[in-house]
């Protein structure tokens, strides 16, 4: 096990990566190196200007959070059973894609517990001192939530073995000859931890979470849901086939709905006078280049490329990434995963290829000699 160091002990506190505090407190995230997706309009993760309204619209209790049933079934008899005993939730590790609700079900767990909730994101502590502060202002029974767990310094990851297990931090205070250790005692809490990346966890930190959930992709009607609950908070009118147009666009993820709900919106307030109908719903996001299937324009380039560009043959990465100007990491990290979700891609030994469903979606007639081509039924698609 890892010792926390402090040549002075009142500085990790001070230096602790807090956010802020409270039932309905609003996690710092930091985006992975690399990441493209917050300047998509239909990308996954939150964009900086979303955060205040994002919190606005945040379900604060199970009764109100739409979708994941499963989930939300087994966390009501989770909660009522730590409820009944008086003690701590055990610990919680929620792993999916972003956009699905996780931090937001980490605060409704909090409120549900009637515990205050303590934010912060595995990149932003940086040294076991920081933790170490972050776990002995907690009160009993409260939660702290570390979003990209996945992200933590294997160093500090260390830190929390003893604290999740034992509620005990090992603390070495000075240095040199003049060092000495020290065992605290912690009030029993409960980490909720948050992972676009499960397999980045090592196997000692996952196995130490006696609750594990992984958050779905929504399906079209709970989106609907979702988006219908949304304007109304917004104060937006809109019909349930405009919702349901917008859901059917929104890759399954409560996030984008709400951004395109209020792309819509804004769209709807210039260019026409009154509720939003399915009509113009659908003009104002083709208006934004967001077709039927939830693609972008940069997508349909990809999908153009592989089509018309090579025919239908296999390409390689590196050179589909020269051919649309965009960086691999960008294409298999960013666009890639919703096009095999789609079932409009596909991955071969020789490289990406496009599917028969690709080119039926772009309107493109089949290559004359089809025996290159990969064919995948029409429904082959996550949503």
């Amino acid at each position: 096990m890892a010792a926390v160091t402090w040549e002075n002990p009142d500085e990790g506190a001070m230096n602790a990566p807090i956010s802020t505090s409270g039932p309905t407190s609003e996690v710092a995230q930091a985006a992975a190196p690399g990441d493209q997706t917050g300047t998509r309009l239909v990308g996954a993760r939150a964009h900086d200007d979303e955060r205040e309204m994002d919190t606005s619209l945040r379900p604060l209790r199970l009764d109100e959070y739409l979708g994941q049933q499963r989930v939300k079934d087994n966390l009501s008899v989770l909660i009522e059973a730590a409820r009944q005993r008086k003690e701590a939730l055990d610990h919680l590790l929620l792993s999916g894609p972003p956009g699905l609700g996780k931090t937001t079900l980490a605060t409704v767990v909090a409120n549900e517990l009637g515990v205050a909730i303590k934010t912060t994101s595995g990149p932003a502590i940086e040294r076991s001192g920081d933790l170490a502060a972050l776990l002995s202002n907690l009160e009993s029974g409260d939660v702290l939530f570390i979003d990209e767990i996945h992200r933590l310094n294997r160093t500090i990851e260390e830190v929390l073995y003893s604290a999740m297990e034992d509620f005990t931090l090992d603390i070495i205070i000075g240095k040199g000859p003049a060092a000495r250790s020290l065992t605290l005692d912690i009030a029993p809490f409960t980490l909720i931890g948050a992972t676009t990346r499960t397999g980045l966890l090592s196997g000692p930190l996952r196995d130490r979470f006696g609750i594990n959930f992984r958050l779905d992709y929504y399906r079209p009607a709970e989106l609907e849901d979702i988006i219908l609950r949304s304007a109304t908070i917004l104060a937006v009118a809109i019909d349930r086939e405009a919702a349901a147009e917008i859901g059917r666009r929104s890759r399954g993820t409560p996030r984008l709905a709400n951004r395109l709900l209020k792309r819509v919106r804004d769209f709807a307030q210039v260019r026409h006078n009154g509720p939003i109908t399915e009509d113009i719903a659908a003009e104002a996001l083709a208006f934004f280049e967001v077709d039927a299937l939830g693609l972008d324009w940069m997508d349909i380039k990809i999908l153009n490329t592989l089509c018309e560009t090579f025919a239908g043959r296999p390409v390689g990465l590196t050179t589909l990434a020269n051919a649309t100007g965009e960086e691999a990491d960008g294409l298999e990290d960013v666009y890639e995963p919703y096009l095999l979700q789609q079932g409009l891609i596909v991955r071969t030994p020789k490289g990406r290829q496009a599917t028969r469903r690709a080119w039926e979606h772009l309107g493109l007639p089949l290559p004359a000699t089809d025996s290159s081509s990969v064919s995948l039924p029409a429904t082959d698609s996550l949503f």
